[in-house]
């Protein structure tokens, strides 16, 4: 039991340094920064608009969408990079098959990128 529990002590030792020198860095960061808070600074940012209030203003304004298309975008994207880890991890258990298939879902997603493009989703307007 003891002896299994030694195979976890480089790991913690590295998580033990990665937090003190996240620790430290916000720290070094904090006393170096300018602390200099004005109004506009301490505005909420909401996507690039001015904040609303809802009792003033109606909260079903009309509004641009491209902020969510581009998030949406992203998030269909960066899949992809969560499916390719575990393949390239066990590309030579799963053979040609594995290989095939997954170059036909990066077929599709590179289509969908260039449909995307062509649209001019990622065009910032």
């Amino acid at each position: 039991m003891l002896r299994d529990l030694q195979n976890y002590l480089p790991i913690l030792v590295f998580l033990g340094i990665a937090a003190g020198l996240a620790i430290t860095l916000m720290i070094v960061s904090w006393l170096r920064g300018k602390q200099t808070p004005y109004a506009e600074k301490q505005k909420p940012y909401e996507c690039g608009f001015d904040a609303f209030d809802l009792p003033e203003n109606n909260a079903r304004g009309r509004f641009d969408v491209q902020f969510y298309v581009v998030a949406i975008l992203f998030i269909i994207f960066d899949i992809e990079i969560i499916f390719l880890f575990p393949w390239a991890v066990t590309l030579q258990k799963i053979g040609w098959f594995g290989f095939t298939s997954m170059m036909i879902f990066l077929s599709v997603l590179t289509i969908g990128f260039i449909y995307e493009w062509k649209k001019g989703a990622l065009e910032w307007h």
